[in-house]
């Protein structure tokens, strides 16, 4: 099923690289939310980088996730191929602060968003498919830490924003 996906993290140490490859070969992150009372939910969503700093995902406000991003907006992501065998895989882990992408900034992100989109046979986006009162609001999860497992299942820092 995967045997044309090279791998390169198996034969590297370079870090940044391993989280770029791994944000730009796949298409779903998991989203880990809590609640006001600390209680955990975790979301599968498709998604778009941006400079591999700023995530983005369509969401209705009134899921879990979006309700409880609204009150605690720190965020967990993980980004990981599911389809390698055993002892191959590997994943991104980022710490992110998230929210509804402001007005001012919807033009620049929903761009990015609709390239990606486009690209996997999906649809360009316009802001008006995005603001009240469509059901779709535009997601923004910021990183502020990164991170990949090293070759002792530890997770190392990794900056894939760092060309």
């Amino acid at each position: 099923m995967c045997a044309n996906r090279v791998y390169k993290w198996l034969m590297t140490d370079d870090f940044a690289a391993i989280a770029r490859q791994i944000i730009d070969a796949n298409g779903y992150l998991t989203l880990a939310t809590a609640d006001a009372g600390g209680r955990p939910w975790a979301t599968p969503l498709w998604f778009a980088a941006d400079r591999y700093t700023d995530f983005f995902w369509l969401s209705r406000p009134s899921t879990r996730h979006s309700a409880n991003i609204a009150t605690r907006p720190d965020v967990g992501i993980t980004v990981f191929d599911s389809t390698v065998p055993i002892s191959q895989g590997q994943a991104v882990y980022i710490e992110a602060v998230a929210g509804q992408v402001p007005d001012a900034d919807l033009e620049p992100a929903l761009a990015v968003y609709s390239a990606r989109s486009v690209a996997a046979g999906g649809r360009a986006w316009a802001v008006a498919d995005v603001v009240s009162p469509a059901e779709f609001r535009l997601y923004r999860a910021r990183a502020t830490a990164c991170y990949v497992l090293d070759d002792h299942d530890s997770r190392v820092p990794a900056d894939p924003a760092r060309a």
